[in-house]
């Protein structure tokens, strides 16, 4: 097995510190194909609107550096609203743990309701948790939704597999169609796919555990996992996100995985450090969207000039026969242009932001340049129609947007998180944008509205960690979002 296969991504994660290049996406199997254009949204308190993880993983907590903490912003009808809020850290009551330096607590988050009573729960990879005096580290804590929203957790505690630094990526679907929700979990320094089966109890134990050597089965590595229905049917599809032999080294490379009583692969598409999926031409399947931030090269066939998004079509059988679509910023009718070192693909979302049926994308821009800004950061919305994803009626925004609060400056990375989801119940999706560095890495986050046209700069607003009840000081808040 290669020592050396996850050099680019343990590399790419390490320059925004422990760096969530991917909010892991979770989307609900049908039990038919019909059309499907958000993400699954997140209802902890189970008042029918949607709610908000934003992380801050390398905030000081107890006096701990890199302890970290998740703030949960619930949804109203006016959308997401600041003043209904809770912090979680392992500072918290309820909250197994202890804040220690290089924690890394809300680093990895997904959402999805585990324990089967009707209300969404968290589920954070503490990747960097040590156990014990062992070598061992890494914990998958699930933060129990409820009708008072998210005040306790457990820790999975079996069946686990060995761990290194378990909990690096997660994601939750329905993988056998048994209709429970699993949890999908991956170690740092091993190719094996670790399913959860659900429900999982509240004292911590999953109903079974499956694991799946990929890099034995397709020779890609598990490093980042995404999910959602491409194939239609009842069973949640799994993309896993990794690298394979390539020449001499390793380049990335993306493989699905069908869902059903053992998940199996379904073929090899474009590879990246960011993915998620939606129906964006509304035909009843997902569709792969992946982003991949890096120039083209031999290595990195799926970079572009600035960055690239590939699109790969679904279908019946899991992978459309159609030609995969590369996307960049010099597609027509996409804003900016594509220059070297802007990151276009570094984040992704999908939900439907103007209510016409069909997914759109947010695509984050991290490392984009605005004027003398170095690596100030822009969002690119594109937009989902009968023929697919294209440029066409694609938005940009940046904080020197007019109406953005906030000005663009030096490394502030706006767009190193993205989130597509509908928090006010009207049925158009709007826009979150973190940006990790602003502020000199203490980090925040900008909501959107959307109206009939999609998103909208007018009435946007930002959060920072200090302003939702968390420490001060560099934290990275907003550099990972779930909901």
């Amino acid at each position: 097995m290669p020592k050396k296969f996850r050099t680019v991504l343990a590399g790419a994660a390490t320059a925004a510190l422990t760096g969530s290049l991917l909010a892991a996406a979770s989307a609900p199997a049908g039990a038919a194909p019909t059309p499907s254009t958000e993400e699954v949204r997140a209802d902890f308190n189970g008042d029918g609107y949607g709610d908000l993880a934003i992380s801050a993983p390398i905030a000081k907590v107890a006096g701990k550096s890199g302890a970290g903490y998740v703030a949960v912003v619930y949804g109203t009808a006016g959308g997401l609203d600041p003043a209904r809020r809770t912090v979680l850290s392992q500072a918290t009551t309820g909250i197994p743990g202890t804040p220690e330096t290089g924690d890394y607590f809300g680093d990895r988050i997904t959402t999805g309701d585990l324990d089967d009573d009707g209300y969404t729960d968290l589920i954070v990879g503490v990747h960097g948790e040590r156990i014990g005096s062992s070598d061992e580290s890494g914990a998958l804590t699930v933060v129990w939704g409820g009708a008072g929203g998210l005040k306790k957790g457990t820790d999975i505690s079996s069946p686990l597999p060995g761990r290194n630094e378990l909990g690096w990526s997660v994601a939750a679907g329905d993988f056998d169609g048994d209709g429970r929700t699993d949890l999908a979990a991956a170690n740092l320094a091993s190719p094996e796919l670790n399913i959860f089966k659900g429900p999982v109890s509240r004292t911590g134990k999953a109903a079974g555990r499956t694991g799946i050597d990929t890099y034995d089965q397709t020779g890609i590595n598990t490093d980042r996992i995404v999910t959602g229905d491409v194939d239609g049917d009842a069973a949640t599809d799994l993309l896993i996100m990794g690298q394979e032999e390539h020449g001499d080294g390793y380049r990335t490379r993306s493989v699905l995985y069908r869902g059903g009583t053992t998940p199996k692969p379904a073929g090899k598409v474009a590879g990246g450090y960011a993915a998620t999926i939606a129906d964006v031409n509304r035909d009843g399947y997902g569709d792969i969207v992946t982003g991949n931030f890096t120039e083209k090269s031999a290595d990195e066939p799926n970079g572009g000039p600035g960055g690239a998004v590939t699109v790969t079509y679904g279908a019946a059988n899991g992978l459309s026969t159609r030609t995969p679509v590369r996307i960049t910023q010099d597609t027509a009718g996409v804003p900016g242009a594509a220059e070297k070192g802007d990151s276009f693909g570094w984040s992704l979302a999908a939900g439907d932001t103007n209510g016409d049926g069909f997914a759109d994308i947010a695509v984050g821009a991290a490392a984009e340049s605005l004027g003398a800004a170095k690596k100030a950061g822009s969002v690119v919305v594109l937009r989902g129609a009968a023929g697919g994803l294209t440029g066409t009626g694609a938005k940009a925004f940046s904080q020197s947007t007019a109406g953005v609060p906030g000005t663009a400056e030096t490394s502030d990375f706006f767009g190193g998180a993205v989130r597509l989801a509908d928090a006010d119940g009207n049925g158009r999706a709007e826009l979150v944008a973190g940006a990790y560095g602003e502020n000199d890495g203490d980090g925040a986050v900008w909501l959107f509205k959307s109206t009939a046209s999609g998103v909208t700069a007018s009435g946007a607003k930002s959060l920072s960690g200090t302003g939702v009840g968390g420490p001060a000081g560099a934290s990275y808040f907003g550099d990972g979002l779930a909901g």
